[in-house]
């Protein structure tokens, strides 16, 4: 069983990296750090270490760490939540003597020495879930709550159709476990700084939805900074925008100048994206992706594609 050689894998490393994949989200981050605490747990003498960009917008979640100088070729690396290794974030792959990924999006390509991959699980963070209580590894409240917010922020509440009998009976365990209050990590969460508010309503104010059922908005660096807010915001507030009743995909599209692309969320109520958006050096769940096109006549492309998809849908 691969959860059982996973923590025989973890038990033989005495350093252990967690990577996660860029533009981390709640779940990345919970994975990865709820895995890290996990580990240190149950084997406090091991050096563990999570890598990658910092995330600011989530920063109640944990912090990334320095990595240390340290012998790669006698190190583990455990990436989560990534399915291809150019989306790996701040570290190399091909440096580490074992590598293990483990992950809910559909298979990509094959990079780790073990590949636990589950696409009908809600989150990585349900998979971490799973693999402490497969191999009854000791867990308390802090852990529990990286955990929790992973798969509460990827399933948004239960409400995506991948949530399952499986995530509840986990996220049950995990609660009933360590006596979590889980109530007090949804501040966290949902509460938003005004500026955010009002470049919501400036969302919807002047979202697009063709006859076909694409609403999409392309939003310039210009716009963001009159409204005080990063690249990534737009794909913080997307969620607030999937229940409009005449839109099937919604695209949201901020200019990144800082990266030198278009950093686009996209979300569908039935036409299946994933597929497509691996030509605009995106991809993701079936239903829930991102994607960075490298301009805006290339985001032009993708919205019309994603427009022909909602009318074939």
């Amino acid at each position: 069983m691969l959860f059982k050689k996973i923590y025989k894998m973890i038990k033989k490393y005495d350093t252990i990296v967690i990577a996660r994949h860029i533009g981390s989200d709640p779940d990345a981050l919970g994975s990865t750090i709820g895995l890290k605490e996990a580990i240190l747990y149950n084997f406090p003498n091991k050096k563990v270490y999570t890598v990658g960009s910092p995330a600011s917008r989530f920063k109640y979640i944990g912090n990334t760490d320095k990595l240390d100088e340290i012998n790669f070729n006698n190190s583990l690396l455990i990436v989560t939540d990534t399915p291809d290794k150019k989306r790996i974030d701040g570290i190399d792959v091909s440096k580490f003597g074992f590598v293990i990924k483990i992950d809910h999006h559909p298979f990509i390509e094959k990079y780790a020495d073990i590949e636990l991959i589950d696409d009908n699980a809600s989150s990585a963070s349900q998979l971490i879930i799973e693999l402490i209580k497969i191999n009854n590894m000791k867990i308390n409240d802090t852990i529990a709550s990286k955990l929790f917010i992973g798969v509460v922020a990827d399933t948004n509440r239960f409400l995506y159709s991948y949530t399952s009998f499986k995530t509840f009976e986990l996220v049950s365990w995990l609660i009933k476990k360590t006596d979590l209050n889980f109530t007090q990590l949804y501040p966290n969460l949902y509460n938003r700084p005004f500026k955010e508010i009002k470049f919501l309503g400036y969302i919807a104010s002047n979202l697009i939805i063709t006859e076909n059922g694409l609403g999409y908005l392309k939003i310039t660096d210009e716009i963001l900074k009159n409204y005080e807010v990063d690249p990534s915001t737009a794909g913080n507030l997307i969620e607030n925008l999937n229940n409009i009743q005449e839109v099937k995909v919604i695209a949201l599209c901020s200019e990144d100048k800082g990266n030198n692309y278009i950093k686009c969320s996209i979300r569908s109520k039935g036409p299946i994206i994933n597929e497509l958006l691996t030509d605009y050096n995106g991809g993701g769940h079936m239903y829930a992706c991102g994607a960075r096109p490298k301009n805006f006549d290339d985001v032009d492309r993708m919205l019309k594609d994603l427009d022909e998809l909602c009318k074939n849908y």
